[in-house]
């Protein structure tokens, strides 16, 4: 048995986002479902399906897929906390100079994320960044000899140089 569902549908049933706010409506509409797709749709639900082009099997591809999510944080990673945003480059090197740069400051977060375990702190690795961003060093030249101070002003400087050993 086939149920058809139909509404009325006014200007005032339409958000005002996106191309909506363009639309004019004359007269009366009416929208029903398509019960037919919908079922078509239904006989899916639940199930999992992967189109791919590699030569992995069945379970690889599934394992991999599984992996997803490490990709989608290092991507979080380097647009939120890194802040490498999208620069037009038009030129071989600078293309790759611009990925290389990047590679290399995910790497050093993954790396002080990592010491940041072994050592237990009690900081996030966007807490340590954050931190340190707020750490000054300077060099004072008294006659022929420089002397050089890291200004440790915070506990929560403190802290941090006592877990890298500096200051």
């Amino acid at each position: 048995m086939r149920t058809k569902w139909v509404t009325l549908l006014t200007k005032s049933n339409i958000n005002n986002r996106g191309y909506n706010k363009y639309l004019k409506m004359e007269g009366d509409i009416t929208i029903s479902i398509d019960m037919d797709k919908y079922n078509q749709d239904a006989a899916w639900d639940g199930l999992k399906g992967y189109i791919t082009n590699t030569d992995l099997t069945k379970d690889e591809i599934i394992e991999n897929y599984g992996h997803l999510w490490k990709i989608e944080k290092a991507f979080r990673i380097s647009k939120h906390d890194l802040k490498i945003r999208p620069i037009y480059h038009r030129l071989q090197k600078r293309i790759e100079a611009h990925i290389t740069i990047n590679f290399v400051a995910y790497k050093i977060y993954k790396e002080l994320e990592r010491q940041l375990k072994i050592k237990k702190a009690s900081i996030s690795t966007e807490k340590a960044i954050d931190i340190a961003k707020t750490i000054y060093q300077i060099k004072a030249r008294i006659n022929d000899k420089i002397i050089t101070h890291t200004l440790l002003l915070t506990d929560e400087q403190k802290y941090l140089a006592q877990l890298f050993n500096f200051g």
